[in-house]
Order: C-alpha cells, then sequence, then structure tokens
C-alpha cells in the first residue's frame, strides 16, 4: 500500500486537520457527499476533513483497494445515532500526494445527517470566512 493512503487512513477519523494537510498537494479537491460542490485547495480541504473526523463517530475502513495513484477506501461509520457506509476515492500526485479526494455514501438520512452536523460546525469555524472562495460550484 502507498505510504500517504497508509497515513490518510491513520489519521482522516481523527479530526486532526493539521496531520491531515500534510498529505495533500497544495492545490487538491475535495468532492463531498452533502452537495454538488468542490473545495479547493490544501488548508481549505483539510479544515473540512477535520470536522468531519469530529463528526464521524466509529469509523473504520473495510476494504482497501487500488494501487500506484488511484485508490477506493470503503468505510463505515456513525453520524449520530445512524450507521452509513462510503467510500473514499482517492488520487494521488506525482509526488505522492493527495490530488483529488472525492466521498460517496449511503444512505441518504445519513448523508442528510451529515450535513447538518458539517454546516452547524463549519458556520461556527472562523476560518471558513477566509476559506468559502475555496468552494467551487458542481461542474
Amino acid at each position: 500500500m502507498h505510504p500517504t493512503i497508509e497515513r490518510m487512513m491513520e489519521v482522516v477519523a481523527k479530526g486532526d486537520d493539521s496531520a491531515i494537510a500534510p498529505l495533500m498537494a497544495e492545490t487538491v479537491r475535495f468532492l463531498p457527499p452533502t452537495y454538488w460542490a468542490t473545495w479547493e485547495g490544501r488548508d481549505a480541504v483539510a479544515a473540512v476533513l477535520g470536522h468531519v473526523g469530529q463528526v464521524f463517530s466509529d469509523f473504520r475502513y473495510r476494504r482497501v483497494m487500488g494501487e500506484g495513484r488511484d485508490w477506493a477506501l470503503e468505510f463505515q461509520c456513525r453520524i449520530g445515532d445512524l450507521d452509513a457506509v462510503g467510500v473514499d476515492l482517492i488520487t494521488l500526485d506525482e509526488d505522492g500526494l493527495i490530488a483529488e479526494f472525492e466521498v460517496v455514501m449511503r444512505p441518504l438520512k445519513s448523508v442528510a445527517a451529515l450535513r447538518e452536523a458539517m454546516n452547524a460546525r463549519v458556520g461556527r469555524d472562523p476560518r471558513f470566512a477566509d476559506l468559502s472562495k475555496a468552494l467551487r460550484p458542481g461542474v
């Protein structure tokens, strides 16, 4: 397994954006499961993933598939009292850093709970006043 993927699996659920940021390319793109838009840039993506790690509980990866630059990591977790499953689709750049991170999840009720929790957290985080320019409409 690629060392960046191994390290990401160790830190992503801890909610520590300072541990997540070094794994990402400066121009990383994050496509969340909660809306049709893209976060761009290391600081913004690390901040978003830091919050996600604090919203999820009982997070664990069930399967890891991939090689080289393309990876799919199947996970399960809880959001409040709801169960969820999903897949992190990760593309590494030529330096082995995360260039693109897309998350797909189900069921819809759990994704809605994630969106509600994330909106509340982001709304209270003053960093997002400056990071909002890193959010791009869906493509």
